[in-house]
């Protein structure tokens, strides 16, 4: 279980916080008054140190327990405003929806894509098939990846195809949208870590034994379990 040492609030009251605040379309503040009505008293700022401090080791460790994905990807990437400027989150899901991976970048170009690729194939293996736009950045990073492997990834760029990950981007976008403006890069990391964490959890990615009849929250809850904190 998550070690909680300094903290003034017992670890299952600081999981269920950061779990409703990636899971659902709330700020902080939302929960500091949910908090209030359910009389404990928490600032939203330690809502805040809590996620960006847990959220990202929750989602480290369910790596480990990730079902593997197919080998037909989707790419492509969203936007998510930091300190008022718009910054990348690149995204892949396979053809059942099940997502492959994710990176939050601040710029969208070649050298971009080529990290999240690199990310996503070092977790999943290399594809056979990714479709993705007709963005020449991304293709570009594909064919250099081609050329220093021995088996080419097939490379379509049909529009259709895509409407697989666009519309699991909104999953992502409408938990943020409450969230208003991130103040920096190094938080929304953490905190897309936690939503794209429980956006896996409900579509059934998690490999642990028994969660065919956990509840969303208990299968989030055993995933807390196997952590350990020094």
């Amino acid at each position: 279980m998550l070690a909680t040492k300094g903290m003034l609030f017992p670890i299952d009251f600081i999981l269920v916080c950061i779990r409703w605040y990636a899971a659902y379309p709330l700020s902080y503040r939302h929960l500091e008054e949910m908090m209030q009505e359910r009389s404990v008293l928490v600032d939203h700022s330690s809502i805040n140190r809590w996620a960006i401090r847990f959220l990202p080791l929750l989602e480290k460790v369910f790596r480990k327990y990730k079902h593997q994905v197919g080998g037909s990807w989707r790419m492509d990437e969203t936007c998510i405003l930091v300190e008022g400027v718009w910054k990348y989150l690149y995204r892949a899901v396979d053809k059942t929806r099940k997502t492959v991976d994710f990176l939050l970048t601040a710029k969208r170009d070649k050298a971009a894509a080529m990290r999240f690729f690199d990310k996503a194939m070092q977790a999943n293996d290399v594809p056979e098939k990714v479709n993705m736009d007709k963005s020449g950045a991304n293709k570009a990073a594909i064919n250099e990846i081609n050329a220093r492997g021995e088996t080419p990834i097939i490379v379509r760029q049909i529009k259709y195809l895509n409407n697989i990950v666009e519309q699991d981007h909104r999953a992502v976008k409408h938990v943020t949208k409450p969230m208003l403006n991130f103040k920096s890069f190094q938080a929304v990391k953490c905190v897309l870590a936690g939503i794209e964490l429980m956006h896996m959890i409900r579509k059934g990615q998690l490999m642990l034994e028994g969660c065919n009849e956990m509840s969303f929250a208990d299968q989030f809850y055993a995933l807390a379990g196997r952590i350990r904190l020094a």
